[in-house]
């Protein structure tokens, strides 16, 4: 009966804690008139609702379909109860803590509307405080230590409320319920503005507004300025002379730098900025989108001098709202560039100490504050994804998937946000840890359906990137509260990562009481199309297109440009076909000098000496040039490649686009900005016949190269030759994958690797392959390049321990197994 007086437990997991969802069920409950309690504890979000039973189904149906916009369920458990007597109210419990929890963490969230229009109140107390947040808005994941997700656990435990916050705090009512960061001016974290030594100059309110006037008027002033998730290095980007001396300062010569802007009106003053493109710079995650710049765009050349695209992001903290306030109203175009606040590879820095020691020399001025950052986390980076015109417009609420995104980088805002894997098949699912790859390096650990890639850590050839690598690994556990049964590693068996796993499988197995955890390699690229495939939880095979720069082949040569067969179900896994091998004169100096692949590839094609007056590059490496001959005849620390980043650093360098570069994949990128994209006719490059039946066969992309070289000798430009060249390379693959579809009986293709952030093949591949009846699969949620290769690892592991419960101890024959034992 409708008026028949019930009891409901529901016990709420997923986005749940931080972001106002106790409020919102108190809230819920007394619309629908309901007695009961609800508390965070290591379950979840725990409910008790009693009352009339059309007001209870009332009441779980609001709880499903009315969430604040920040909260995500993820798994619902409901349970009747028994009727309570005397049962007066609906009460807020105190959390209680406990091991094995199932709730997400809510990564960071850029400043509210809401919160917006207090700060821009001159009679609201908070008027331009740089710390102002509500259960909406604001840090998460940065100031957090532990679960369950209360005041005492993050950086605001040293800030006793004051009276008024106290009480917006207590108010179930009150949008800064339980918002655990709750400040004001009164009682909340300060600023401070010092010289290069670290001297104060000013204080609160005064700091900012010099900061501002100084960065306009100050001739260059680069400073340093305490964010959410670390530092930035700032300056006027409008301004060549600060832009010039912030590169110089922080050796970075070409790789494009971050520009921050008050609102989407002065993003399109600025750059192209069609729908999709400010659908994204205004999402709640804030990240910094890549868009083409305007030819009248005021931002300087020096910002971005190697693509026509540009980094841009709208203000996403209260301090950067009220910094970008104040610097407009110095006159002239309010954008500053916001970069990494590090050096020479390192992390971004942390705290107050370690910034003024770490940037000295590179800073002039440092704006600091005392709110702790606990988690280092670095701007996320994407693009509009490719194809998004033929989609819906994204929205911001909806899940990442659906939105339409090409991360390039995934970090704040995004972060810890998971990918949820197949569902368990009977048994329960295993956590697994994949420690990742060497450079881009994340690490990824799976906990039930769900994996948990970390941020962007870095290149793993830093000390302070193995801190830092060190310090996520315990962080994720600790957050997360599992124990790793199984770590998965890259084959490599130099990479930090690979000496990190063995190092985490004794620690780990001592903190257990046990041996130590198993290790099993992955093979890279077969963790590539594991990871594209595990973000789509697709289960079973599918043709694999891996196509990046390195990684270490299970023949002990460097693949990276790959045709792969892959199941994720029963972990079958083949080489099917490869890039036509190619030599590295010079073993990594080959990576730094692009015109060694180049001349490499012409030696294959029989240019055994030097011609001086067709090679760009011999003016500036003549002795060099008539040595390689010697090295690749004797193959002299020449080791073979397959690699498709090679392959655009080759033609890059024939073309005289650039002959050696300072930054990861700058060469690929000048020749992507290279095309003519007036021109329509693409290269040959075929798929040459099996040497032999179980051999991989070979696409023959020296064909493709010799196509390049010959156009160019004769008359055609270079803008003509990286339009066919790329227009070939996408037929070719296209065709190899439809043949291999085909014989395989399959209708996926699976796409990752660094060279799918070319937003040209991450564009045009996917179309092509759909013109031949393919489904292809390609990545929203993680990058495509090195940082997705430890999800891959970690879904790899996890069916892995699914399928074989004896895989581990070697008494069968492990079908998933491809690469290296230990443990």
């Amino acid at each position: 009966m409708p008026n028949t007086i019930i009891r409901r437990r529901y016990v709420v997991n997923g986005q749940v804690q931080g972001v106002g969802f106790r409020p919102f069920v108190y809230r819920t409950a007394l619309n629908n008139a309901l007695t009961g309690s609800v508390r965070n504890g290591s379950e979840g979000v725990i409910i008790e609702v009693q009352g009339p039973a059309a007001a209870v189904d009332g009441f779980g149906n609001d709880l499903v379909h009315t969430l604040p916009p920040l909260a995500r369920i993820v798994d619902l458990d409901v349970r009747e109860l028994p009727e309570e007597n005397g049962e007066s109210e609906f009460r807020i419990r105190a959390s209680s803590a406990g091991k094995g929890h199932s709730v997400l963490i809510s990564p960071d969230m850029a400043t509210c509307d809401d919160c917006l229009a207090e700060m821009r109140d001159p009679a609201n107390r908070r008027y331009r405080y740089p710390f102002t947040n509500c259960t909406n808005c604001g840090p998460r994941w940065t100031i957090t230590r532990s679960i369950p997700y209360d005041r005492p656990v993050t950086s605001m435990a040293c800030f006793p409320m004051c009276p008024d916050c106290q009480a917006e705090y207590d108010d179930p009512l009150d949008r800064r319920f339980h918002a655990q960061p709750n400040a004001c001016p009164v009682c909340g974290p300060k600023v401070w503005f010092t010289d290069a030594q670290g001297n104060t100059l000013e204080e609160g309110p005064a700091a900012l507004d010099v900061l501002a006037k100084e960065l306009a008027h100050g001739s260059g002033i680069i400073a340093a300025v305490k964010g959410l998730g670390g530092f930035h290095l700032v300056c006027d980007a409008t301004s060549a002379q600060a832009v010039a001396l912030l590169r110089e300062r922080k050796n970075r010569p070409h790789k494009p730098l971050a520009v921050m802007v008050p609102d989407l009106n002065t993003a399109r003053a600025l750059a192209e900025i069609d729908e999709h493109a400010a659908a994204l710079l205004q999402c709640r995650e804030r990240p910094i989108t890549l868009v083409r710049a305007r030819p009248d765009t005021p931002l300087v050349p020096n910002i971005s001098p190697d693509t026509p695209y540009v980094g841009l992001m709208l203000p996403y903290t209260p301090l950067h709202h009220v910094l970008l306030e104040l610097f407009a109203e110095q006159g002239g175009t309010p954008a500053l560039v916001m970069t990494s606040g590090n050096h020479g590879g390192d992390p971004i820095c942390l705290g107050n100490r370690e910034a003024v020691k770490r940037l000295a020399g590179v800073a002039d001025r440092f704006l600091l504050h005392d709110r702790d950052i606990l988690i280092r986390t670095d701007d996320s980076v994407l693009r509009p994804a490719p194809l998004a015109s033929e989609e819906r417009l994204p929205d911001q609420n909806s899940p990442l998937e659906e939105r339409g995104l090409l991360f390039m980088r995934r970090a704040r805002g995004f972060t810890p946000s998971p990918v949820f894997l197949p569902p368990a098949r009977g048994n329960a699912a295993p956590c697994v840890l994949g420690t990742g790859p060497e450079l881009k390096a994340t690490l990824c650990l799976t906990k039930g359906d769900q994996a948990f890639p970390s941020q962007h850590i870095g290149n793993m050839n830093h000390l302070s990137v193995l801190e830092f690598y060190r310090e996520i690994a315990v962080h994720l556990r600790g957050v997360l509260q599992v124990d790793p049964e199984l770590i998965v590693h890259d084959l490599h068996p130099d990479y930090m990562t690979t000496r990190e796993a063995r190092e985490l499988a004794e620690s780990l197995g001592r903190e257990q009481g046990r041996d130590p955890l198993p290790l099993r390699g992955l093979q890279h690229h077969m963790a590539h199309i594991h990871a594209v495939l595990a973000e789509h939880r697709h289960q079973g095979p599918v043709i694999g297109l891996a196509l990046d720069g390195t990684g270490y082949g299970e023949d002990g040569t460097i693949w990276g440009g790959e045709c792969l067969f892959v199941d994720s179900d029963t972990l079958e896994s083949r080489r099917l076909a490869h890039f036509s091998p190619c030599a590295l004169p010079g073993g990594e100096a080959a990576v730094r000098e692009p015109w060694r692949v180049a001349q490499a590839m012409l030696w294959n094609l029989d240019e055994r000496e030097p011609l001086p007056e067709q090679w760009s590059w011999y003016a500036d490496h003549a002795q060099a040039c008539r040595f390689l001959p010697q090295m690749l005849e004797r193959g002299l620390n020449c080791p073979q490649t397959t690699s498709c980043g090679r392959l655009f650093d080759a033609v890059a360098a024939l073309l005289g686009l650039t002959h050696a570069i300072t930054y990861e994949g700058q060469a690929a990128i000048l020749l992507e900005a290279a095309q003519d994209m007036r021109e329509s006719t693409g290269y040959a490059c075929p798929l040459l016949p099996a040497l032999k039946p179980d051999a991989p066969t070979v696409l023959d992309t020296l064909r493709l190269f010799r196509a390049c070289r010959d156009d160019l000798r004769n008359g055609a430009s270079p803008g003509v030759v990286a339009r066919r060249f790329h227009l070939g390379l996408i037929t070719g693959l296209a065709d190899m994958a439809s043949h291999f579809a085909t014989t395989e009986g399959l209708d996926h293709v699976a796409l990752s690797g660094g060279v799918m952030q070319n937003l040209t093949l991450a564009r045009e591949l996917p179309h092509a392959l759909k013109k031949r009846g393919l489904s292809p699969l390609t990545h929203r949620l993680v990058p495509p390049g090195d940082a997705c290769i430890s999800l891959g690892q970690a879904a790899w592991g996890r069916r892995l321990l699914q399928r074989r419960d004896n895989a581990l101890t070697g008494t069968k024959a492990d079908e998933g197994h491809t690469g290296p034992e230990r443990g």
